[in-house]
Order: C-alpha cells, then sequence, then structure tokens
C-alpha cells in the first residue's frame, strides 16, 4: 500500500471520527501599534491589556460572526519614526484589518497618513492632541481630545478651590503637551483666570527646580501642567519639596495611578485630571471591566487600559454589521463605512462618534462624544469631584 495514500486515508478517518479539530473560520487580523519600551510605556503596556482582555472575553463568547480576533501586537517604542515602521509591517506585510495606535499624538501626527492613504482604519485610544482626526476620514479615536475635557477641569477646580490665578508648565517639544498648553490657555482666557508666569521643559529634563521656584515667587493659587508622566511625576515631587503645596491641574497624560509610585505620598495629592473613566466610577460596566482586569492582571486599571478595552468593544459592534468578504481591500472600507454609527456604552461610560473636519473645513475622520468626569488624587486615590 502506498504510504502517503495510507496516511491520507488515516487523516480522513480521524476527521470523519472528529478526532481531529475541525478547520476554523479565518481569524480576523488586527494590528495593535503601542510604546511598550521607553519613556510612554506606562501608557503602552496598559493599553496591551485592555485589549487582551477584551480579546480574550470575546474570543471566549464565540468571537464576532464565528470569527475570532487574533492581536497582532508590535512595540512602536514612543517614537515617530519607529510608528511608521510599525505601521507599514502591519498594514503591507501582515495585512491586518485595521490598526490600533499609536500611544502618543507626536506618533499618530507622523503615522496616521500612512493608514489614511492605505485607506485602512486606524483607531487611536490614547491620542488627545488637537488635529489627529483632521488627517483623514480612516482616523478614529475613542480618546477624548483635551480640548473638550481641559476646560471642564479649570472651571470644576476653580468652582471647588476658588484660585483666582495660576502658573502654567509644559512640554514645549511633543504635540500632545503643545497641544494641552494650547488648550489650557484658550480655557484659562475664557474663564478670565490670569497667569503668573508660563515656564517649559523638554522630554527627559530631570531638574524642574529652577522653572518651579521662579513659579514660587510668583505665589499661584495652583499650577496648570501639560505633561506626559515621565516629566510630570518628578515635577510634582519637586514642587512639593519646594513647598508648593497648590494643586496641580493636569491633562490626560497625568491620568494614571503610575502617578501615586511615581511621585509617592502626599507628593501625589492635589492633582486634578479630567476623563470619561475612573476607577471610583461604579456603573454596572466599569465594575465588571475592573474586577476582570484585576483577575486577569493582578492590578488596578487605569484610563489608558480601560479605554481600548471599550475601543475594541466598539470595533466588534461595527464588525458585527459587515460581512468580511476576504477581499482586504473591500473589507477596509466595509469597516470604515460601519464605524461611525456605532453607539456603545463600556467602562468609561456612554460613547458615540462625531465627525471632525479637516483644515480646509471638510469632513474628516471621528472624535470620541463623552462627558469627562473630573477627579482629584487624595491619599493614593483618585476621588469624583462634581
Amino acid at each position: 500500500m502506498n504510504s502517503k495514500r495510507s496516511f491520507g486515508t488515516l487523516l480522513a478517518a480521524l476527521a470523519a471520527a472528529a478526532l481531529l479539530p475541525a478547520a476554523h473560520a479565518a481569524d480576523i487580523k488586527l494590528g495593535v501599534a503601542e510604546a511598550l519600551s521607553g519613556g510612554a510605556a506606562q501608557y503602552g503596556a496598559s493599553i496591551r491589556n485592555g485589549f487582551q482582555l477584551a480579546t480574550d472575553q470575546i474570543n471566549a463568547a464565540g468571537g464576532v460572526n464565528g470569527n475570532k480576533l487574533m492581536l497582532v501586537i508590535e512595540d512602536e517604542q514612543g517614537k515617530k519614526e519607529e510608528a511608521i515602521n510599525v505601521f507599514k509591517k502591519l498594514i503591507f506585510q501582515d495585512k491586518v484589518l485595521m490598526v490600533f495606535g499609536p500611544t502618543l499624538s507626536n506618533s499618530a501626527q507622523a503615522a496616521d497618513p500612512i493608514a489614511q492613504g492605505a485607506k485602512t482604519v486606524v483607531f487611536g485610544t490614547s491620542n488627545t492632541a488637537d488635529g489627529i482626526t483632521s488627517i483623514g476620514d480612516y482616523v478614529f479615536r475613542n480618546s477624548v481630545t483635551e480640548a473638550d475635557v481641559l476646560p471642564e477641569t479649570l472651571a470644576t477646580v476653580k468652582r471647588r478651590t476658588g484660585l483666582k490665578k495660576v502658573a502654567v508648565m509644559y512640554g514645549n517639544d511633543d504635540v500632545f503637551t503643545k497641544s494641552g498648553y494650547d488648550n489650557f490657555r484658550k480655557a484659562l482666557e475664557d474663564q478670565k483666570i490670569p497667569v503668573t508666569t508660563t515656564e517649559t521643559f523638554a522630554k527627559g529634563d530631570v531638574d524642574f527646580k529652577a522653572q518651579l521656584t521662579k513659579i514660587k515667587g510668583t505665589n499661584p493659587d495652583a499650577i496648570v501642567l501639560s505633561a506626559l508622566l515621565a516629566e510630570g511625576a518628578p515635577i510634582m515631587v519637586q514642587a512639593r519639596q519646594l513647598g508648593l503645596n497648590v494643586p496641580v491641574i493636569g491633562g490626560n497624560g497625568m491620568n494614571s495611578v503610575k502617578v501615586f509610585e511615581l511621585a509617592p505620598g502626599a507628593a501625589s495629592n492635589d492633582l486634578w485630571i479630567g476623563s470619561p473613566w475612573s476607577i471610583e466610577n461604579k456603573t454596572p460596566e466599569n465594575s465588571r471591566f475592573i474586577e476582570a482586569y484585576r483577575a486577569k492582571f493582578g492590578a488596578a486599571p487605569d484610563q489608558f487600559a480601560a479605554q481600548s478595552y471599550d475601543a475594541l468593544h466598539i470595533l466588534v459592534e461595527a464588525l458585527k454589521t459587515v460581512k468580511l468578504s476576504g477581499d482586504l481591500a473591500a473589507d477596509r472600507t466595509a469597516l470604515r463605512n460601519a464605524l461611525p454609527a456605532v453607539k456603545w456604552t463600556g467602562a468609561t461610560g456612554a460613547f458615540q462618534f462625531r465627525q471632525a473636519k479637516d483644515r480646509a473645513g471638510k469632513p474628516a475622520g471621528y472624535d470620541a462624544q463623552q462627558t469627562p468626569i473630573v477627579s482629584v488624587t487624595r491619599d493614593g486615590k483618585y476621588v469624583i469631584e462634581k
């Protein structure tokens, strides 16, 4: 007897007897480009965890229309050049259906045009700077913009503390921190809050005492800070060391439980931030997310994990309405057409998209439409303020 024929006959018999696993429907490949190393890794690691938790839950429940989700995860290191390279790999080599990421707005400004040019959905879960979604109609995000959040944060602090004047610090070499500064400046002007001084710093700086000493000399009621956590947490530590024990009003980059590690004890107290997500928000959806996250990773989630977790569910809601054909270009376009109509209530609350405009005023990509929650840090916890 021919051995090859005998082996083939045996395989056929085993399959017929259901002793071999049946072939399953094709996986849906989703690209994930996040900063898993470098200065932004504290955000990227949380984002990856949120995606992994959501993927495990969705696949355990049967996937999407019988198809399992498969994440293709790449480290873009929080660098523009790496983000561009990773996007090219995921889109053209790995042939993913869409791409989540990148982590920082700097990287999104550089890499998102790659996805737009390839007519491939790019979905940001942590980019909040102005102008990201003006890149084009394949650009989406569920991270609420600084322009939407910062005025509400500032108004809440003013109402709760009675502040009358502030000093400003911001990173002047990063798209996100410069955008945060621009939005803080506008909100301060709109709310008629005087600025005593404006100080700047750059990524990688570790000594902020000169700027903080100047700020202390102007006797502000609060410090408005547009920073990523790597610089923002040391700024808080050094401010407290200099006796600057005033409230710090931060942007999206400061909203992480990591602040309690990087600015331990009283150094992290009185940090005010706005976000659609809070660990203290006791909705059923958020409580289930927090419990599942703790069970899987043995730690508390943060805003960035919650937003990536919800983002995958938002994507799945769109995928449920799309009949994937196997024609990658057609499937990418079909997904893009389905996403804008999605509404979802998850860990970050009720969500829907709103369309942004490009610089010429024409319809472009899609931003998040959500209500921010303002919180303040007290003794190692974020406490919701009304």
